[in-house]
């Protein structure tokens, strides 16, 4: 399984997979488009390719261009991107990241979402975690 806590991927490297997980996968070009402030074409092209070799991606040949994808689905990498968030900014307490969640000023919870929560709590606690 490809372990997606970010320690070994640069800013820019996080961002690509980003754009490949938001667009499904992309060519150079493409990835490139989506980019803030953009390196060059041969920049894109070769961290995609460091990506590549370090598992996180994969390519598909199309014609005369490459199109990349994602290894791993978007919900693990949500996984290990939040387990990396949670022991390096909130000290391994999932309680404390809870906590700074629902303070947001945006993050008011309709009745609906917060008995999702509570129900999510609850099947968590009935499997010891």
């Amino acid at each position: 399984m490809t372990d997606y806590r970010g320690l070994e991927m640069g800013r820019r490297e996080r961002q690509i997979m980003e754009i490949l997980y938001r667009l499904g996968s992309g060519s150079v070009a493409e990835v490139r488009r989506e980019l803030r402030n953009p390196p060059t074409y041969s920049a894109v092209r070769g961290m995609l390719r460091l990506l590549e070799e370090k598992g996180y991606v994969r390519h598909q040949q199309e014609g005369l261009r490459y199109v990349y994808s994602p290894t791993g689905d978007a919900r693990q990498a949500r996984k290990s991107a939040l387990r990396h968030m949670v022991h390096t900014f909130f000290g391994d307490s999932p309680q404390q990241a809870v906590e700074a969640l629902l303070e947001l000023s945006d993050s008011g919870l309709s009745a609906r979402q917060r008995q999702k929560v509570l129900e999510l709590i609850r099947q968590a606690k009935q499997e010891g975690r």
